[in-house]
């Protein structure tokens, strides 16, 4: 297969961007879109796994979008061996697959997204920019079971170097955040920590803000990949 490489020569801030898919269509149209930000730079496609390695390796950029079912070498294979070498670089997965397991591959692979091809082209681009902030980005309703079972055989993801909050939390944020982890809802924490359901919620909504997140889902898949949560 024939991979495209652009050399990125247009004023710097551009989010430089990496496209992996073995389909050439979805290469092409979301490849299009890309090229039509003002803040991002389509810098490279791969054709399947091994290229988009290949590709990464010598292009270095700051996202990679990338389909789970390549050729080859899977996205979430490429994603492991991606992430051992540029720790750096921020991988969404781009897949039509809404499985559970997928997620919780993904997650352990270092990947910070999981966003589905059907989602709106606005969704994916915004994606991309909130994977290039450092936020977490799983766009499906199974995400939480997956972190559930990810917080539970106590898998190792990659520890940034700096919290991402806006805010110190506080003792009790910090353990309802656990208890988020674990998978528990509003309700069952406040039985588990003996506390009105009202004050969990009042709590939880207080961790969103600190950590600049749209729901407890990207709360704490960032948690997890800075080691905030066991």
């Amino acid at each position: 297969m024939t991979s495209t490489t652009t050399t990125n020569t247009k004023p710097d801030g551009k989010i430089n961007v990496l496209l992996a898919d073995d389909q050439k269509m979805i290469r092409q149209g979301f490849g299009y879109v890309i090229s039509l930000q003002s803040d991002m730079e389509l810098v490279g496609e791969a054709a399947d796994g091994h290229e988009a390695v290949t590709l990464a390796l010598k292009l270095r950029p700051d996202i990679i979008l990338m389909d789970i079912q390549m050729p080859g070498m899977t996205g979430i294979e490429a994603a492991q061996t991606i992430m051992r070498e540029l720790p750096q670089v921020k991988i969404v997965i781009l897949t039509t697959f809404n499985d559970s397991d997928y997620i919780y591959q993904v997650i352990r692979s270092g990947a910070v997204g999981y966003l589905l091809k059907d989602a709106d082209v606005e969704d994916m681009l915004e994606a991309v920019r909130s994977a290039y902030r450092g936020e977490a980005v799983y766009r499906t309703d199974l995400a939480a079971d997956a972190l559930s079972r990810a917080v539970a055989s106590g898998c190792i993801i990659p520890e940034a170097e700096t919290k991402p909050l806006l805010e110190p939390l506080t003792e009790r944020e910090q353990e309802i955040l656990q208890e988020m982890a674990y998978g528990l809802r509003n309700d069952r924490i406040a039985q588990k920590l003996v506390i009105t359901e009202g004050t969990v919620k009042s709590h939880v909504h207080r961790i969103l803000q600190k950590f600049g997140c749209e729901d407890r889902t990207q709360v704490v898949v960032t948690a997890l990949r800075h080691g905030m949560v066991k």
